[in-house]
């Protein structure tokens, strides 16, 4: 089963920029539709944005297109995101998901049923 360590959060103020990382182990990346989540505090955890292995396919909420990148390496077993123009209603824990058999449209919509431990993105000035 897939073990994932997300990292790269931190404090940045409105309009900045960050990028996150989500290591996995315990299989291949290259065989899944990766994901990133978030949850803000009092929400429910959110698609954001979904990536396949073979096309580099992506899905986007409406709320980070133009501001998200979605990317992945399989030879590193990495995906990133990249969040450029973050905004104060982009404070939340994120986390990344993968799934074996699934759209891009249809991870991000998905709802998992545990989650690893995230990394926390927090836009304030």
């Amino acid at each position: 089963q897939l073990q994932f360590v997300e990292s790269g959060g931190g404090l940045v103020e409105p309009g900045g920029s960050l990028r996150l990382s989500c290591a996995a182990s315990g299989g291949r990346l290259e065989h899944y539709v990766v994901g990133w989540f978030r949850q803000a505090p009092g929400k429910e955890h959110e698609g954001v944005a979904c990536i396949n292995s073979k096309y580099g396919r992506t899905y986007y909420a409406d709320s980070v297109k133009g501001r998200f990148t979605i990317s992945r390496d399989n030879a590193k077993n990495t995906a990133y995101l990249q969040m450029n123009s973050l905004k104060s209603e982009d404070t939340a824990t994120y986390y990344c998901v993968a799934d074996p058999w699934n759209t891009v449209q249809t991870v991000c919509g998905m709802v998992f049923a545990s989650w690893h431990q995230g990394t926390q993105v927090t836009v304030s000035s």
